[in-house]
């Protein structure tokens, strides 16, 4: 039997058993898991000296139990075991992938950093696991896009006051809010007052951070971020567009406008960085707004990956669309990596008009989500087995052994 428990009336020192628990009244041989049996192992030895760990072999653990203790806990020692579950922490890895389109030239830009505190060294103390990503989806040429990814990191950990901490209390939390929010703003006047940067290019901006078990988008723009947490779709933003009622009412308090779907008749968005033609003066109030929206959500074990992408991709599919096509891929390879380019090469069959940026990040060493084989999910169903037989008397092993030591065990 494997990793079985003999329990026979009496100890027997010529036979080397697994997981013996010897008592009397009781002349059964049960065989159960090698996880139940060290449970009733290690039951606490200070109330029951009679408990004893000896090893008769290199692969086998005896355990003597008295009569009286194994009577008294026959029926409620697995029961009463327990065991805290450890806090569930990501285990983070990522990949991305980016595609031209039908467009003639890249406006797209993106950001991965999958351990935080190894790109920055000393310069931040953070919550560990940390992440960080951004997707950056410029308008009005490529250059807005290209600045903020420059510079994207010093906004938001340098220049925006950036918090130190080890654990994300509510404090951290807050303060890390309000640093993103500061870091937003800064990047939109730095395009403001780098002349090298025209008035009207733009660009959306999602950034995710990841710290220990707490994730927190921001988002200005139409780049959507979508958490699949036990196989469903969960929108971590929403799209900024005039669409879009809450900030279609904010655009016509602000006096903007909204013409055939579009910002002022020219912006297919309201929320970005830069287009300071849209936005000048200085310091007036915009339809046209830098201000990101932020979502937290604290990651748990059912939540499995997270997906990043430019508006090509959400043109022409459903955030459910996507998270299928990245589970599926997850189960027939785990490779993040190439379920973003799974998730491109599916937005262009579905004739996208738009630049195509994806990033996937999986929240798991390994795919969770892929369905146990039946083999493996009926062995975890079924109960312990038991089988059960008579014990041999002392007398009748000692003849076995006489037989097997003479001419009986030569045949």
């Amino acid at each position: 039997m494997v990793a079985g428990t003999e329990v026979i009336h009496q100890s027997i020192p010529v036979l080397d058993v697994q997981y013996g628990c010897i008592t009397k009244g009781i002349d059964e041989i049960v065989d159960i898991s090698a996880a139940t049996a060290v449970a009733l192992a290690v039951v606490s030895p200070s109330s029951s000296p009679e408990c004893r760990l000896v090893a008769p072999g290199p692969d086998a653990v005896a355990v003597d139990v008295a009569a009286s203790e194994l009577d008294s806990r026959a029926s409620d020692a697995i029961p009463n075991v327990s065991v805290e579950p450890l806090q569930f922490v990501p285990s983070i890895r990522s990949g991305s992938f980016a595609d031209t389109g039908p467009r003639r030239y890249m406006e797209d830009e993106h950001i991965r950093i999958d351990d935080l505190s190894a790109h920055l060294g000393s310069l931040l103390r953070c919550p560990t696991p940390g992440a960080f990503y951004g997707v950056f989806d410029g308008h009005g040429g490529p250059d807005a896009a290209a600045y903020i990814k420059r510079h994207a990191i010093r906004f938001i950990f340098e220049d925006a006051d950036f918090p130190q901490a080890s654990e994300p209390d509510e404090v951290f939390l807050d303060s890390v809010e309000n640093s993103i929010r500061k870091a937003f703003l800064l990047a939109d006047l730095a395009l403001a007052d780098d002349c090298t940067i025209s008035s009207s290019s733009g660009t959306t901006a999602l950034t995710a951070l990841v710290f220990g078990r707490l994730l927190l988008v921001a988002n200005a723009g139409d780049c959507r971020a979508v958490l699949c947490r036990k196989g469903q779709a969960m929108e971590m933003s929403q799209d900024h567009r005039p669409i879009y009622a809450a900030e279609r009412q904010r655009v016509k308090e602000s006096g903007g406008y909204i013409d055939d779907g579009y910002l002022n008749g020219v912006l297919s968005v309201t929320r970005a960085l830069g287009d300071w033609d849209m936005k000048m003066p200085r310091g007036s109030p915009s339809p046209l707004i830098s201000e990101p929206e932020i979502r937290q959500a604290t990651l748990t074990e059912d939540d499995e990956f997270l997906i990043i992408g430019c508006d090509g991709i959400w043109d022409v599919m459903s955030s459910e669309h996507a998270v299928s096509i990245v589970r599926r891929g997850l189960r027939r390879h785990d490779d993040p990596e190439r379920c973003a380019r799974e998730l491109v090469m599916e937005a262009l069959r579905l004739n996208t008009f738009d630049n195509l940026t994806v990033i996937v990040v999986c929240l798991s060493p390994e795919d969770r989500s892929s369905p146990p084989s039946p083999r493996s999910q009926d062995l975890r169903q079924q109960p312990p087995r038991l089988r059960c037989c008579k014990s041999l008397s002392a007398e009748a092993l000692c003849n076995l052994r006489s037989w097997l030591d003479n001419d009986g065990g030569g045949n």
